[in-house]
């Protein structure tokens, strides 16, 4: 990798290279942004790089405000209440800086701030997007300071209903960021053990995508190459979390996750989507501990992809064995729990993870489709940190 800074177009503007955050005022004026919300967390909000991403704007002309209301796992009520602050204040763009719950929020704001029905009418469930008034929708700028969802790609924000304990996949095309900041520097303070969780969340979304049956042959290719990047630089990135190059490879990967999972996604995000919601766990270490699980259970269907796979990561012995111990060893390596007993969730409600896992959305692109039941045992398997056959 050079130090050259790149701007890409695909799957939108994506301004790539150490302290490019700087250019965000000039890119707000280029959409048209005067008066951006900064959407954050409330850890970042009281950080100086949040404070000067600030000042830097309101130094170019524009009025800009911090919105920190966010959970970890963003609720409606964060979405309303963010929304409440971009109308009270006349803003006109947002700026969605943070990890996957900030962008998702931001996002989600963006997308609410103009629009005259309730958030869940436009759940990614049969054509709810196509209610939605596209003029209402404010530009996005999105800045990850993690590098694992991708949200800065997608065009869907992940929002928790509380009520209901339970997350909703919130859908429209306009919701894709205009622009998108991959700046390493803002990465280098995240610390070893989200570092690992978010990578891995990464690796799970290349993963995954690579693995679904529908054909999509580009997003196989960046799945591909997602995954190898993971490989490479995950492990140094834990390691050495000032080690530049490798965070910017882990943003590149990270944004390559989410381009790619267009093709479709599987079991790891059908139970992690639940248990999220329902434990209020972190998305990436979910997926980090399912990972292996749900390898061992889609053997039969992927068997030939991990070899071919094996064989791109130059593993030993090409083949699924080989794939698999790989992910074990990379999970030892970086210091991810190995179930999920170790981060408190126990199999109490295995038959309601369950039921919710067979009717989440990412369930329809896994290799092989489970029922209920089979996603209640196999949440068990992760739980205890056993491979028995989910038949």
């Amino acid at each position: 990798m050079t130090n050259d800074h790149v701007d890409w177009n695909y799957p939108t503007r994506m301004v790539v290279g150490a302290g490019r955050v700087n250019e965000l005022p000039e890119l707000c004026q280029s959409l048209g942004i005067r008066k951006p919300l900064i959407v954050t967390d409330p850890g970042l909000a009281s950080l100086a790089m949040v404070k000067a991403i600030n000042t830097a704007c309101d130094d170019a002309g524009m009025h800009s405000r911090i919105f920190a209301d966010v959970q970890g796992n963003p609720t409606l009520d964060n979405v309303e209440s963010g929304v409440a602050a971009f109308n009270a204040n006349d803003h006109d763009g947002v700026v969605a800086l943070g990890g996957g719950s900030a962008l998702d929020a931001g996002k989600a704001i963006a997308f609410a701030s103009g629009q005259h029905r309730p958030l869940w009418d436009f759940e990614d469930i049969d054509e709810g997007w196509t209610l939605a008034n596209t003029e209402g929708i404010a530009p996005i700028i999105a800045i990850p300071t993690t590098a694992g969802t991708g949200s800065e790609v997608g065009r869907v924000a992940v929002i928790t209903d509380a009520q209901e304990r339970r997350k909703r996949l919130i859908f429209h095309p306009q919701l894709l960021p205009s622009v998108v900041i991959l700046d390493p520097e803002l990465t280098l303070s995240l610390p070893s053990s989200l570092t690992a969780a978010t990578g891995m969340d990464a690796l799970s979304h290349n993963l995954e995508a690579y693995c679904a049956p529908t054909f999509h042959p580009m997003a196989e290719g960046i799945a591909l190459r997602g995954i190898r990047l993971a490989q490479q630089y995950l492990p140094r990135a834990v390691k050495d979390g000032s080690d530049l190059e490798a965070r910017t490879q882990l943003l590149v990967a990270s944004s390559m996750g989410a381009t790619a999972f267009q093709k479709g996604l599987g079991a790891m995000h059908a139970l992690a989507h639940p248990l999220g919601a329902y434990y209020n766990a972190h998305h990436g270490l979910l997926n980090a501990i399912l990972m292996p699980y749900v390898l061992h259970a889609n053997r039969s269907a992927i068997a030939p992809k991990m070899e071919e796979l094996a064989r791109y990561l130059n593993l030993q012995n090409p083949g699924f064995d080989a794939l698999f111990t790989w992910v074990l060893n990379l999970r030892q390596e970086i210091g991810i729990a190995p179930r999920l007993l170790d981060i408190g969730i126990d199999s109490g409600e295995a038959e309601l993870i369950g039921g919710r896992a067979v009717s989440d959305p990412t369930a329809a692109t896994n290799p092989i489709v489970f029922t209920a039941v089979q996603y209640a045992t196999l949440f068990r398997n992760a739980v205890a940190g056993t491979f028995h056959s989910i038949e």
